[in-house]
């Protein structure tokens, strides 16, 4: 008896030392999404500060939203069109939200449509954070020993992500790192894109301008949720946010996707990358 309860506390301690590997927000944080959702949507504004500068492109606004005594921070925006020669748009900020949840990746920060200032734009809680992955890299922190196999397994998800949604701004202040190494994406207002550049060939390959940057090892129930993408689907995701041309370029990456993962189990293995 006293070993089958030690077995069971063993796995159960398991499952809660594994769990980040695929949803980076913690279980507690995703049973809340619901109510952050509300939040976004119905609370007062007490105080906004438009954003500039190099890091602030599209010109967003922080807000400081309260309700029922609760305080947070959000960013809205609502770029749309082509600024600075590249296409923007606040609804991608909500179908990459809307996609990742389905997907079970949970990476991205509770956003919804609110208006502001009488415009429709994007609205996003404000997440704490430890660092940037830029403040990572030049102050040369260290992925602790126990978190790197979770560290790198979240960088596969991203670039999985960003290859789906064709994310093109995808730089290292747009990835932030949590206190106990979760990684959470934000700025997603450049993607989706539906050009053959985007069509035809994944952002994460092996021909990166930066080098190889692979989906070396993906979950299978993720890979499987990208399996079973199809039109309908995806248009129930993702609502009005995305257009039909959108979506099918969304599903002709998704080809592209599994004839990459298709090729890396060919080279190492499947046990080697799917887990």
């Amino acid at each position: 008896m006293r070993k089958t309860i030690l077995v069971f506390f063993c796995l159960a301690g398991l499952l809660l030392f594994i769990r980040p590997l695929f949803s980076q927000f913690t279980p507690e944080e995703v049973a809340e999404r619901p109510k952050w959702e509300a939040f976004l949507l119905e609370a007062q504004v007490v105080k906004e500060e438009q954003l500039t500068g190099p890091e602030a492109v599209t010109s967003p606004w922080k807000l400081t939203l309260e309700k029922d005594g609760v305080t947070r921070n959000a960013l809205w925006k609502n770029p749309e069109g082509r600024m600075k020669g590249f296409i923007e748009g606040w609804k991608y900020e909500i179908a990459a939200y809307l996609l990742s949840n389905y997907l079970e990746l949970n990476m991205v920060p509770p956003t919804v449509e609110r208006r502001f200032h009488n415009n429709r734009g994007s609205c996003q809680i404000w997440v704490d954070y430890e660092l940037t992955l830029k403040q990572k890299t030049e102050k040369n922190i260290k992925t602790p020993p126990i978190k790197l196999m979770h560290w790198n397994r979240a960088v596969y998800l991203q670039r999985a992500f960003d290859n789906l949604i064709a994310n093109e701004d995808r730089h290292m202040n747009n990835i932030l790192i949590t206190k106990d190494w979760r990684m959470i994406l934000i700025d997603h207002s450049r993607s989706f894109r539906t050009g053959k550049k985007f069509t035809k060939n994944l952002i994460y390959t092996e021909k990166h301008p930066e080098g190889p940057k692979l989906m070396s090892e993906l979950p299978r129930a993720f890979v499987e949720k990208i399996k079973g993408l199809n039109f309908e689907l995806i248009k129930s995701v993702v609502g009005e946010y995305l257009t039909d041309a959108e979506i099918e370029a969304i599903l002709a990456r998704k080809e592209l996707i599994l004839k990459a993962i298709d090729k890396l189990i060919q080279e190492k293995g499947e046990d080697k990358v799917l887990y």
